[in-house]
């Protein structure tokens, strides 16, 4: 099957999960659910192109098997904080602003179908790849393994402190948190670069070098970071201004110091 054919399908798929989603969060009020159906799209497209793929067996297994992984492990894990809890506050404020109208909040899932087709143009490299190269792929692999295991470990680390009502108001430093503000954020770009090494030699192996540029550019400047950050400063004040003075924001790295004043 022709590979743009496949994207289309991919495409498809991720609409009809995201039309599913707008009905559930119009019943419930809780748009929390597009992450969740955000990172399922992807996983289901990293099978399908898998499947689908013009590519040696090896890379496309390998995609269909990370791919698909990391998604699910993904979605399971924002599901578990959407089913029972409030609406994220980034969608609150978008609730705020546009109210419950359904026609724009049909355009908004939608539009998240369409990143879900762009993210999944590194898996579409990968399985036209026809270049079976071990090291890459063991590279591939173990970037993979670093990436997706840090970010578990730092989305358990979170959880664990979130868990204990003594942490009420009060800002996570623990494991990988005292050497990043946003480590599950870094893992989660690290692990990109899997697919870029799983794509040496495909004809169109550029394109797996835009999924870490593009997560990075929504971590960093669109839909991560800055609303962490301006929720974190609302709900948390100057314990996370503290935070943020000690604690380097994206790259993990030693905290700093703070500086005294005075003899």
């Amino acid at each position: 099957m022709s590979p743009w054919l496949a994207l289309l399908l991919a495409w498809l798929l991720a609409a009809i999960l995201m039309a599913a989603g707008w009905w559930w969060q119009q019943r419930r009020r809780n748009a929390g659910i597009v992450d969740v159906l955000w990172s399922a799209g992807l996983a289901c497209s990293a099978l399908l192109l898998a499947a689908l793929g013009r590519g040696a067996a090896v890379p496309r297994l390998c995609l269909a098997v990370l791919g698909g992984a990391w998604g699910a492990r993904l979605a399971w894990h924002l599901w578990r904080r959407v089913r029972g809890g409030d609406e994220d506050g980034r969608y609150r404020q978008l609730r705020a602003h546009w109210g419950d109208g359904a026609l724009r909040w049909w355009l908004f899932f939608q539009a998240q179908a369409a990143l879900v087709v762009l993210f999944a143009l590194p898996f579409l490299a990968v399985a036209g790849n026809p270049d079976t190269r071990p090291g890459w792929l063991l590279g591939g692999v173990l970037i993979w393994l670093l990436g997706v295991g840090g970010e578990a470990l730092a989305d358990a680390q979170l959880a664990l402190f979130r868990a204990d009502p003594a942490n009420l108001g009060r800002t996570c430093r623990d494991g990988l948190w005292r050497y990043s503000r946003h480590p599950n954020y870094f893992f989660e770009w690290l692990h990109w670069f899997a697919y870029v090494a799983l794509a040496r030699g495909a004809p169109h192996a550029w394109l797996a070098w835009l999924g870490p540029v593009l997560m990075f550019a929504f971590l960093r400047w669109l839909s991560g970071i800055p609303w962490t950050e301006a929720q974190a400063l609302r709900n948390r004040g100057e314990d996370y201004l503290a935070y943020q003075r000690s604690t380097p924001m994206f790259f993990p790295w030693f905290p700093r110091q703070p500086t005294r004043s005075g003899p």
